[in-house]
């Protein structure tokens, strides 16, 4: 008989005011905006001097818009683009679930890009303090995601397997925890440790790759143990979507490290 942990049964709803439910997932998204906030503000108190502590204040309802828009348009379009080219009107219903993590990146990314033009901050030195502070973000969107009792993990016996309330009776990995535990803690403390290093932040755009190959190199790891989306299941050789849109991810994050130049 395999030996698995319960799930720990957690309403998904943290609590409800009349027709308003206020779920985790949200609270999360929410929470994640806000300590990232007040971390970039650290940042940008010390050396170098990036930008004010009012520009990244402002930034904050950009990167908001930017992860909420991107994440969304970004799950139609990469995960279910015929289910929403019939049913366009979904795209706005954002409590029914489905977002993506590149989505919302490419959204915070547009959005840095016109709001660092407008500002006239540099680019790269300001994209690395938003990298530092992207895996808090990381970490309590895939508590969440465990908490909703999705994204699980692939059958196995291992002992810290769990049976998934809405994942059929087979013991699972939660691939949920090992994302929370390399997208965010351990990327989290790398990019912690070297931004106190000189050398670095005084080569904009380091941070930036060393955050995107490291979510990527993270992320397809972890996709050897999580369970592809029912609707897309297995690619080519096994390999799944999340696999798949991680390789750009990698490789514009090692031309990014490579080409970062000290500061004259």
């Amino acid at each position: 008989m395999t030996f698995v942990i319960p799930f720990p049964l957690i309403d998904p709803i943290l609590f409800e005011i009349g027709p308003v439910a206020i779920r985790w997932y949200g609270l999360a998204y929410v929470i994640g905006l806000v300590l990232a906030w007040r971390y970039v503000r650290r940042l940008a108190g010390g050396p170098p001097q990036v930008a004010s502590l009012q520009d990244v204040d402002d930034f904050l309802v950009w990167a908001t818009l930017g992860v909420i828009l991107g994440g969304r348009l970004g799950y139609a379009i990469f995960y279910q683009p015929a289910y929403f080219l019939a049913h366009p009107g979904a795209i706005v219903q954002t409590w029914t679930g489905g977002m993506s993590f590149h989505g919302g990146l490419l959204g915070v990314v547009i959005a840095g890009i016109i709001f660092v033009r407008r500002r006239k901050i540099g680019a790269l030195a300001f994209g690395d303090m938003l990298a530092c502070a992207a895996p808090i973000g990381l970490f309590l969107g895939r508590i969440a995601n465990f908490v909703n009792s999705e994204l699980w993990g692939r059958p196995t016996d291992v002992p810290w397997a769990m049976v998934f309330p809405n994942g059929g009776p087979q013991a699972r990995h939660p691939s949920q925890i090992y994302e929370a535990s390399l997208e965010g803690i351990v990327l989290f403390i790398v990019l912690f440790a070297l931004w106190r290093v000189p050398a670095v932040r005084n080569r904009p755009g380091t941070l930036i790759g060393v955050f995107l190959t490291g979510y990527s190199a993270a992320r397809a790891f972890v996709e050897l143990f999580r369970q592809p989306d029912a609707h897309i299941g297995f690619l080519l050789g096994g390999t799944t979507m999340g696999q798949w849109l991680s390789v750009p991810m990698l490789a514009i994050g090692l031309w990014f490290i490579f080409r970062a130049k000290a500061r004259t």
